[in-house]
């Protein structure tokens, strides 16, 4: 017996039809019988997950379970989980045991939720791939020897999979969406400052934003809910109520206007995705919506920003890891300056150490203005680009990806073509405006991911046009080979 929704789970566990002890074992027996050929799991925390699920039977035999109440899910290991290891795909982490929950793990176990362990993923959340763990790569579950995307390729592949119907992501660029689409799973991204980043290892913090990644739009709003909300432990949360993201998924789209941008639609853009985004366009349109296409002038600037703005925030933030307090020490070091340097060069991999490089290059002096400043104010114009789209229209929508999952040590020796992968991502990063990844068709046996992007505080709006286009269509439903 296997159920592959947060929603039948939380249906059968409330008929109790199946405890959440005998649930967690289903979902534990699976992740030790797939994940040898997917790599999508770092650290998988049985006991920790049994003690949860018996605590949650408890709580449902006294009457107080939740809707989430004793459901597994997966944490991406970029969130300090107390007890159990944090290693943010990285050596300079390998031995790190965090003493405290992160805000996202704290909120999804009060809701009764269970941790089944955490997900692989690119070292420090740099990569599009999956490929930059320490760990080694994940595999795509739809091909073997293709790349599930990143940095959360660990959760994405390990829901497509079936490992659990839910896992948290996080999304600096495209991380949660990225890896949605390539792996024909349902992922958003929440406005800037929606979820709390308190105990998430910080990448770029002005970009950096958690999320739920799930089989459907429905899951994802049930899980959003759990999720979001102010948090006075992080100085950039929003102090703003969680919302009931379930509440207008069913809402009619009659007089919604979908923009598409023109400029997501041009060179190097792979056909069968055009065909894909273009055909669930007309599908949108039949339940109402208004198609209009728009412009988004500055959108090609995207990545050159983002490549300034996020190293540099990384040269920042990855200044801690010095082998001084915590996580790797490199042996017998001379003296402290040969303790600083060798640590960080054999504890960090070779991206993480390029974007700390270009990071501080970018802030050194006598290039600030010349780099960083200067992307911080084309980030500007991204904003205004996209704010004068919404005077227009509701939602904007796009590909998620320029083509389908490339294969494993295609792109890693060309940075730059790997960054491109995120080139329909990073605008929404840079501007702090919540978007979602949902599938939307395959390009042989390799899903399609159709992308979302909403005004602030839209998640709302996003998942109902998700979740209509799913009530009528099945990409969602589909499974890869083996993983039924």
């Amino acid at each position: 017996m296997y159920l592959n929704t947060l929603v039948a789970q939380a249906r059968a566990l409330a008929a109790g039809e199946i405890s959440s002890t005998e649930l967690t074992r289903l979902h534990l027996d699976r992740c030790q019988q797939l994940d040898s050929r997917l790599n999508a799991i770092i650290t998988l925390s049985a006991e920790t997950a049994l003690a949860q699920a018996e605590a949650a039977d408890a709580r449902r035999a006294a009457g107080q379970a939740g809707p989430l109440t004793g459901i597994p899910l997966l944490h991406k290991d970029i969130f300090c989980t107390q007890g159990v290891r944090t290693s943010c795909g990285s050596r300079m982490l390998d031995n790190f045991v965090a003493p405290y929950d992160a805000t996202v793990v704290r909120r999804l176990q009060d809701a009764g939720m269970v941790m089944l362990g955490k997900t692989n993923m690119d070292e420090f959340a740099m990569g599009s791939s999956n490929e930059t763990s320490y760990y080694g790569p994940v595999t795509n579950p739809w091909r073997a020897q293709t790349v599930p995307g990143g940095s959360s390729g660990g959760s994405a592949a390990a829901v497509a999979a079936r490992l659990a119907a839910a896992a948290t992501g996080t999304d600096t660029g495209g991380s949660i969406r990225q890896p949605a689409a390539l792996c024909g799973i349902t992922g958003i991204k929440p406005t800037y400052g929606r979820v709390s980043r308190y105990g998430m290892i910080a990448f770029a913090s002005s970009l950096d934003q958690a999320g739920p990644m799930t089989r459907t739009a429905e899951d994802a709003a049930l899980l959003l809910s759990a999720m979001s909300g102010f948090d006075p432990l992080d100085s950039t949360s929003i102090e703003r109520d969680s919302e009931d993201y379930s509440a207008q998924l069913g809402d009619s789209l009659e007089g919604l206007t979908l923009g598409l941008p023109k400029e997501f639609f041009g060179a190097g853009l792979h056909p069968d995705v055009a065909a894909a985004i273009e055909t669930a366009a007309a599908e949108l349109e039949k339940l109402g919506a208004r198609l209009k296409e728009i412009t988004l002038p500055n959108s090609s600037l995207g990545i050159p920003a983002y490549y300034v703005v996020a190293p540099a925030e990384a040269s920042s933030n990855l200044a801690r890891f010095d082998g001084v307090r915590y996580g790797y020490r490199c042996a017998d070091p001379a003296d402290l300056q040969d303790l600083y340097c060798r640590s960080r060069s054999e504890g960090f991999g070779r991206e993480v150490k390029r974007r700390i490089m270009i990071g501080t290059y970018a802030l050194s002096s006598g290039y600030y203005d010349a780099y960083y400043l200067k992307a911080q104010q084309v980030r500007r114009l991204i904003r205004d680009d996209f704010q004068r789209a919404f005077e227009a229209v509701d939602v904007i929508l796009g590909p998620t990806t320029p083509a389908p999952a490339f294969g494993l040590n295609e792109k890693t020796a060309d940075p730059v073509s790997m960054y491109l992968n995120d080139i329909y991502t990073v605008t929404a990063n840079l501007a702090g405006l919540p978007a979602m990844s949902l599938p939307a068709g395959f390009s042989g046996e390799l899903p399609i991911g159709m992308h979302l992007i909403g005004n602030y505080f839209s998640e709302g709006r996003l998942l109902n046009v998700a979740h209509r286009y799913q009530q009528v269509t099945d990409w969602h439903e589909r499974v890869p080979e083996g993983c039924e």
